[in-house]
């Protein structure tokens, strides 16, 4: 039997990168899968994917920055499958390292929006569900720069810093209902988020890169979603509140 058998998932920027490699691996090991992405193309290719392997997968075009398109992500996978047991919150985009000096407005508030108030949001619809279930998973995904200050720009480290404190706050107040939310803090993982910088700002990237070579390797995708399957199964059970640093040990030097 899979590890996630009869369980529905809902993942956040699941078409690529990360968050593709999280739905691929939750679908193997049993889930049915609701792939929420801005891109319906990528949505849809990884959906055909895993049903081409048997599989079941909706593609719901989600963004996380509204609050129409959250309804509509939780309405799918309550029509096409039933319910909702796991939510994986991955959306997220960065901030092109912006020291605290240079941060232009626009950056600050787009930042925000995804990455802090689109995971609150998925969170408030899916403990809604979960608090009748008696049950449910949050599995969210935050970053080093979360629990150490220096690793990212500062718009980025704090709607990180943001998740972490969320995941503690729902875990404590959920945790007699049933409900865990954990979190996952990668360090360097090659995905479509560094892929998509662009002119960083010179003195913020350099600071936050100044400890990269004690950095003992970057990590891979399939990494990271193993801890996120770990993260999602009942195998974690007696796991809630707690983030966990996925580095290679960088962070402990």
């Amino acid at each position: 039997m899979g590890r996630l058998d009869n369980k529905v998932a809902v993942i956040t920027g699941a078409g690529a990168g990360l968050g593709k490699a999280i739905t691929m691996l939750y679908a193997k090991e049993g889930a049915k899968v609701v792939i929420a992405d801005m891109n319906m193309e990528a949505a849809e290719e990884t959906a055909k994917e895993i049903i081409d392997k048997g599989g079941q997968a909706i593609a719901v075009k989600t963004n996380v920055t509204e609050e129409e398109d959250i309804q509509t992500m939780y309405n799918t996978a309550l029509e096409k499958f039933g319910t909702v047991d796991i939510l994986v919150n991955n959306a997220g985009i960065g901030d092109n390292m912006y020291a605290a000096a240079n941060v232009p407005d626009d950056v600050w508030d787009r930042v925000i929006a995804i990455n802090t108030t689109g995971a609150m949001r998925a969170m408030r619809k899916a403990l809604q569900i979960f608090e009748e279930k008696k049950s449910g998973v949050i599995v969210n995904m935050a970053s080093l720069s979360g629990v150490q200050g220096g690793r990212g720009g500062l718009t980025y480290t704090a709607s990180k810093y943001a998740v972490v404190g969320m995941t503690k706050n729902v875990a404590a107040h959920y945790n007699n209902l049933g409900i865990r939310c954990n979190a996952i803090a990668p360090s360097a993982v090659p995905t479509n988020l560094s892929k998509a910088m662009t002119q960083p700002d010179p003195f913020g990237m350099e600071r936050a890169v100044a400890g990269l070579n004690l950095m003992p390797r970057s990590g891979t995708t399939e990494e990271i979603a193993n801890i996120a399957l770990f993260l999602g199964s009942d195998e974690s059970s007696f796991v809630n509140g707690v983030v966990v640093t996925a580095d290679a040990g960088w962070s402990a030097y």
